[in-house]
């Protein structure tokens, strides 16, 4: 095989190192036998690279395929997904690695690698997912540079530095790219990411789910204000409605669940000037989006329910950024239909006998729904409940009976669900929302970090003339968690993120740790802003307010005009580039030698030997004739020396000469040679 047609071994490290930097963001995903396979894969390439080994021979590549195939079936169940898909290709990769010989093997290599890089933004956008796909990118194209260097038969970390200069020679174009690049819709969609674990609330709540939720760091989404903040104890982020209850499980109405009038809002005439704010959602895979009372969005797609959510008609699968106005105080469904309200009163016929006495006692003593409503929290404050994260199991049967009159114990939905099931029994119309409360202001952009761990389950009660009025039976029984935040109402219990003990936000106390983690997401705020959440809209919005009114030939004739200012200047540097012969150390140190001569005005010319040009030189500078003739003798015994002569010589006798044009500093009308270029 030709030495043009091999990989060089800095080439091979190369890739290998590529190998490894792709498979990472997708380790947490993949089977562990994936994770061998490039173990194997790397160690048997480096056997044949050895001598010790052979490569694959056909029977064996048809094998490892077979068995590829099979271990995507048995671990996903299918190879329609896109786990499945990405977990295929990255076998491709190492399959690819272990019959890698030829340059061309190389290429067909490195270009899976480009396009492996790219699906991990199918997973995430994330700022860091970006910074690191930015280090692969420039890894692959370190490894293509190497294989164009045949011959280089050791490890070169320079050879980064060409990639990275030619990503950074390519950046210019690229944010001309996104910017002014026409933002047109996918050609075909990509396949619902089935495998992974969904995030965030879900369309049914039982005991103990908002719990487990709580104990998550992760950010469910970022709010942006137009004016101030409203207070903490005022962000209820209403997400989902749960009007259904069989066998104590909380579930929302799915749309034919409704009468086909009533499935469109009715009409709500907001009061006085809205709440305005922007939030960017993380993924969930679900369509539920996030809002405080009586949110109206203006942001295409965003649609609203009859129950007066927010919701996406295709699933959540990246950041989605949407415009919110609130009215807080306007009246929602004054008049409350007989379907509604049959709806909203429903309850099993049979079950938590206790809870039924108990809300029939209270409603005899309550002169109207919105007094009883002040009686049953009376009752939680009253009684010693205790707010946990840990409330401990309850019975399939009678839960709510168990949680109000034997473990009292019980975190948001427990009372939730236990408030609004004592308002069902007494007749009045009722119903669990579930979303999260509070989030963290981050001073740096003034944004609200809406986590987890802010999960909450409150009630909605209707009443007479006010419509669907919000309570909170868990601010009666603990006020700081409204107030404060899960953090504090779970200080003395010790429960707050107790099994997240790397996550950032459990060391809010260190400032440092906290200031760095702040900054970091105000960053990532931005990132999603301006990056992430730049569509075509977005896109018009710019080029108009630097354009005015555009139209597609304006348009193409921006789009054209900045490429050529980018492209134009290095093409024109690339034609009239001179091609750079490498420099041995001799002639480096003798061009030096020339400057000085030429600064005043003694220049050589082309192909003019260095004994004529010294002889020239002499008669212009006579003063200065015997460090001219020194260094250039010494010029020409160093450049036409025996090869045979010592490395170690050489290196002495090119010292020295260094040294003298070091000294060698002509002026014009100097004096007398000075002793400083004696030997």
């Amino acid at each position: 095989m030709s030495i043009l047609q091999q990989v060089p071994r800095n080439a091979l490290v190369w890739i290998i190192i590529c190998l490894f930097a792709l498979l990472a963001p997708h380790a947490g995903r993949l089977p562990i036998w994936i994770l061998a396979l490039y173990v194997v894969a790397v160690i048997w390439r480096l056997q044949v690279h050895r001598g010790r080994w052979s490569f694959p021979s056909r029977s064996v590549k048809v094998a490892m395929i077979l068995s590829g195939f099979v271990g995507i079936y048995a671990s996903y169940g299918s190879f329609i997904g896109l786990e499945p898909t990405v977990a295929l290709l990255l076998i491709a990769f190492a399959l690819k690695l272990v019959e890698l010989s030829h340059r061309k093997d190389a290429y067909v290599l490195l270009f899976l690698g480009y396009f492996i890089c790219i699906t991990e933004f199918l997973f995430s956008q994330d700022l860091s997912v970006t910074l690191y796909a930015l280090v692969s990118v420039t890894l692959v194209t370190t490894a293509l540079v190497a294989i164009h260097r045949p011959g280089e038969q050791e490890f070169r970390l320079g050879t980064i530095r060409v990639a990275s200069g030619m990503l950074l020679q390519a950046m210019p174009l690229m944010i001309i790219l996104f910017f002014l690049f026409p933002r047109f819709g996918p050609l075909w969609t990509v396949p619902i990411k089935s495998h992974t674990a969904k995030t965030g609330m879900s369309d049914f709540m039982k005991p103990g789910d908002v719990a487990s939720l709580s104990q998550s760091a992760d950010v469910a989404f970022r709010v942006k204000f137009d004016g101030d903040i409203p207070a903490k104890s005022a962000l209820y982020w209403r997400g989902l409605v749960f009007s259904r209850i069989e066998q104590g499980v909380w579930s929302a109405l799915e749309f034919y669940d409704i009468p086909a009038n009533q499935r469109r809002p009715q009409e709500v005439i907001g009061d006085g000037e809205p709440i305005r704010y922007s939030i960017i959602m993380e993924p969930t895979q679900q369509n539920w989006l996030y809002g405080l009372k009586y949110a109206r969005s203006d942001t295409r797609g965003v649609m609203q329910t009859s129950d007066f959510r927010l919701f996406s008609p295709v699933p959540v699968e990246t950041e989605y950024m949407y415009t919110v106005n609130s009215w807080a105080n306007v009246a929602v469904d004054e008049v409350l239909s007989d379907w509604r309200r049959k709806t909203e009163t429903q309850l099993p016929p049979t079950g938590n006998a206790k809870t039924r006495k108990l809300s029939l006692d209270l409603k005899a003593k309550a002169s109207s729904d919105e007094a009883f409503v002040g009686l049953v929290l009376d009752t939680f404050r009253r009684e010693p409940y205790v707010y946990t994260l840990r409330p401990g199991l309850l019975p399939e049967q009678d839960s709510i009976d168990a949680f109000l009159f034997q473990s009292m114990r019980g975190f948001c939905e427990h009372y939730a669900s236990a408030f609004v099931f004592m308002m069902r029994a007494a007749g009045v119309p009722a119903r669990v929302v579930a979303g999260y409360q509070g989030g963290e202001i981050n001073p740096i952009n003034k944004t609200v970090i809406v986590h987890q761990f802010d999960a909450h389950a409150w009630a909605e009660v209707w009443l007479a003339s006010r419509g669907w009025v919000r309570v909170d039976p868990t601010a009666a029984v603990s006020p700081q968690r409204i107030e404060f935040g899960l953090e504090e109402a779970m200080a003395s219990e010790g429960s707050f993120l107790s099994t997240v003990l790397l996550s950032p936000v459990r060391y809010r106390s260190v400032p440092l740790l906290n200031l760095l983690r702040l900054r970091y997401d105000a960053l990532t705020y931005q990132w999603q802003t301006w990056v992430v959440g730049f569509d075509n809209e977005r896109q018009f919005d710019l080029l108009r307010s630097f354009l005015g009114e555009t139209t597609a030939k304006v348009f193409a004739v921006v789009l054209l005009g900045s490429w050529a200012l980018v492209l134009l200047p290095v093409a024109i540097s690339l034609l009239f580039k001179r091609d750079i012969v490498p420099v041995s150390p001799l002639g480096k140190h003798y061009r030096i030698f020339c400057k000085r001569l030429a600064r005043l005005d003694l220049i050589r010319g082309p192909g003019e030997a260095p004994s004529q040009f010294a002889q020239r030189a002499v008669k212009d500078l006579p003063d200065y004739a015997d460090p001219l003739w020194q260094i250039t003798d010494l010029y020409n015994q160093l450049a036409y020396a025996d090869a045979k002569l010592s490395a170690a010589n050489a290196a002495k006798d090119l010292q020295h000469f260094a040294r003298v044009v070091s000294r060698f500093r002509p002026k014009r009308h100097s004096a007398a040679l000075s002793k400083e270029t004696e030997l």
